[in-house]
């Protein structure tokens, strides 16, 4: 299949961090030719007066909470906690499916093209992954025994979807710990073993709240990031969601070990569980930063667009410096960084000759993107740019959105879905 998109501004994400006035060869899923493209194809996509950018990496998400969006909202943290405790514990597959297809279809639609999961049923997810065409890796949720509503051994469960998923194109197993509050030394050196056996991700939590430091200090004598690098889990494989309450010897640690992190701004600033992510001291020191969104119970919005945007916002207010995260940087983030995070930069995150075809099309003639210059245009995504101006989207060189509207599924269908098995889901629906 021979797929060319013409005439595009192509911000191509490279070493060099070109943009090119062209057209994209796209042959077998990847990327053959970036310029002048000649000859007919199989599919022509004009892109005059677009934007064209690789596909978003979305670094940490529950993306079958999407339906439970709007209702656990405006509440302290112990009761927002027993609230979606009391919800999740409700939910069916069923539940599960039309949330992870919605959540999947929401990030399409904006632009994101991998996503990271964690959560149970991953079996149930990787089906929406694989129906709507998007890329997943999905953390089975891995904790103690004794915290779980998992029928058997969390990890064993993890293990054997693994086994049941490997070798898929779309969908790539990981190992995801809830975090030191419900997992064991045990716990996380078994995933650990497992993990780098197998050459899996390693996705937890990690210093998300102030009372999770100090429940660590207490029970462990260290703080979170110190204790899992005393007990010698932390290296390149792992992916550390939130740390926003970080020291600067963690930080350390972290770059010594060649653990990344993901960095989820509006769901720690809607939560108020207060602690702004230190990430100037972690790019000084070397540490690999991406951005998740989390659950749409905390965010209510998968739209990286916005997550960028708010990220820069909230490190320049909270150091006075305007001259924090600046839009190539946080452009950066959320395509090469993000897959640097996963450890696929070899693969996604760029527009490069050779590498796997995620790209993304927005619509130049959106207002909020004009007026459109090159000197401009990064700053335009970053800070004007909406998910709603993502107008076609390839994931591994198959279009799965087109002018807006999904073409792998059904989206009004999904969407009646959602509604469904929302309010099968709440005891407030009416």
């Amino acid at each position: 299949m021979r797929t060319v998109i013409r005439n595009g501004h192509i911000v191509t994400q490279n070493p060099s961090r070109q943009i090119v006035k062209g057209d994209i060869l796209v042959e077998d899923g990847r990327i053959a030719g970036i310029g002048e493209v000649r000859g007919s194809a199989d599919r022509e996509i004009d892109a005059t007066g677009d934007i064209v950018i690789p596909g978003l990496v979305n670094t940490h998400s529950h993306v079958s909470m999407s339906i439970l969006k709007g209702q656990i909202d405006d509440l302290p943290f112990d009761r927002f906690l027993d609230r979606g405790f009391d919800i999740d514990a409700r939910r069916t597959e069923g539940d599960i499916l039309a949330g992870a297809r919605q959540g999947c279809m929401e990030m399409l639609l904006s632009g994101t093209t991998t996503f990271v999961d964690l959560y149970y049923a991953q079996d149930v997810i990787a089906r929406a992954v694989e129906e709507t065409g998007i890329r997943g890796i999905l953390g089975w949720a891995v904790l103690d025994a004794q915290y779980t509503t998992q029928s058997g051994t969390p990890l064993d469960n993890a293990k054997r979807f693994h086994r049941s998923h490997s070798g898929r194109s779309r969908v790539i197993p990981a190992l995801g710990l809830q975090g030191v509050y419900v997992c064991s030394t045990e716990t996380f050196l078994g995933a650990k073993e497992y993990a780098l056996d197998n050459d899996l991700l390693l996705t937890f939590h990690l210093s998300e709240t102030r009372k999770e430091v100090v429940d660590c200090k207490n029970k462990e004598g260290k703080r979170p990031a110190d204790y899992l690098a005393g007990i010698d889990f932390l290296n390149d494989h792992c992916l550390a969601a939130h740390s926003a309450w970080l020291t600067m010897a963690e930080i350390r640690q972290l770059a010594r070990t060649g653990a990344k992190v993901s960095t989820c701004p509006v769901s720690n600033m809607k939560l108020a569980t207060g602690g702004v992510a230190p990430l100037p001291e972690m790019f000084q020191n070397g540490v690999t930063v991406s951005i998740g969104t989390d659950g749409s119970t905390t965010n209510n919005c998968l739209d990286m667009f916005r997550e960028m945007r708010v990220l820069s916002l909230l490190q320049k207010s909270n150091r006075w410096d305007p001259t924090v995260l600046p839009a190539q940087q946080l452009l950066d983030l959320v395509t090469i960084e993000g897959a640097r995070a996963i450890r696929m930069e070899d693969r996604i995150g760029s527009i490069e000759v050779g590498k796997q075809a995620d790209l993304v099309i927005m619509d130049g003639r959106s207002a909020n993107l004009r007026p459109l210059r090159p000197e401009n245009m990064i700053s335009n995504l970053v800070y004007s740019a909406c998910g709603a101006d993502v107008k076609t989207v390839l994931c591994d060189g198959e279009v799965v959105v087109e002018d807006h509207r999904m073409t792998t599924v059904d989206q009004e269908k999904v969407l009646a879905d959602g509604e469904a098995a929302a309010r099968s889901s709440s005891d407030d629906a009416v």
